[in-house]
């Protein structure tokens, strides 16, 4: 069965997306369609632009979403998932190319986010920490051990957890985590603590957004980061989606899943092959490539 999953923040890349602007009629429409709905070029940065110019969160979202969505229209009737899951801003990607989100929607949702994950972060400054070759119920622990707030929030693969929080407490679990024996308990060069509860207010807001938006029933079932199992049914889908901020992203138990219901090839959609990476790392027998 195929899989295709979307990648989410840190895919980037200067140039992204250019090739398909200019090889692809289709993709050149949807582009400038992209244009007029977020109220700025944004192909002038992602084709034009510098690394840092990327990096911003409201720049850096909805780059990735559109690279992977215009990419999925683009292969037409060769794009045939059995199934889909996406990492973090990954799944709006998903649920676009599974049919549960409009693109116009897709992308409108995607900027809410970016815009108030940004927001979130001003508020209370947070970060995250990449920890390796570490199980994860002892991180787990540390982190509930650990004074100030500060979470599990990406469950990558196996000995790859990134967690979140304030800024002093992701310190203070990375000198432990390493004393525990950690590979490496690394500061990553983010601008907040996503997926913590740190993003609460971000939360709130992109909730309201999300319940003002058609969702349809999906063409193929997605596998969600929150419930990493099978969904169809719009209402879950969106309250997954709700939930998703300041939840962790388990990523590791969704491909799992989606390995037990069948699915033995998956396709990356979008700028990089990070995912392409982890899955090999949860199963090795699987099949990657890039779309």
């Amino acid at each position: 069965m195929n899989a295709y999953i979307f990648p989410g923040q840190g895919a980037q890349f200067v140039g992204m997306g250019l090739d398909l602007y200019e090889k692809s009629d289709l993709a050149k429409e949807l582009f400038e369609k992209a244009n007029d709905i977020l109220g700025f070029r944004i192909t002038n940065i992602m084709f034009e632009g510098t690394a840092e110019d990327l990096k911003q969160t409201k720049v850096t979202q909805p780059a990735i979403f559109l690279h992977s969505v215009i990419l999925s229209k683009v292969l037409g009737d060769n794009f045939k998932p059995d199934m889909v899951a996406g990492h973090s801003l990954g799944e709006l990607s998903a649920l676009v190319a599974n049919g549960v989100l409009s693109f116009e929607d897709g992308l409108k949702l995607v900027s809410r986010r970016a815009m108030a994950m940004q927001k979130a972060c001003e508020i209370t400054p947070g970060t995250m920490a990449a920890v390796l070759g570490l199980e994860d119920s002892v991180a787990e622990q540390v982190c509930q051990e650990t004074e100030g707030i500060v979470v599990a929030a990406n469950y990558n693969c196996p000995g790859q957890l990134v967690i979140s929080g304030a800024v002093e407490a992701i310190n203070k679990a990375c000198e432990t985590l390493k004393e525990k024996g950690a590979r490496r308990a690394l500061v990553l060069p983010v601008g907040g603590a996503f997926h913590s509860p740190l993003m609460e207010p971000a939360g709130e807001e992109l909730a309201a957004a999300i319940e003002q938006t058609q969702f349809n029933t999906p063409t193929c079932p997605v596998y969600q980061n929150v419930s990493t199992t099978a969904v169809t049914d719009p209402e879950e889908i969106k309250k997954n989606l709700i939930a998703q901020l300041t939840a962790p992203v388990k990523w590791t138990q969704s491909v799992q899943n989606m390995i037990k219901d069948g699915g033995t090839l998956f396709t990356e959609v979008g700028p990089g092959k990070v995912l392409q990476g982890l899955v090999k790392k949860i199963h090795r027998e699987a099949e990657v490539q890039s779309a």
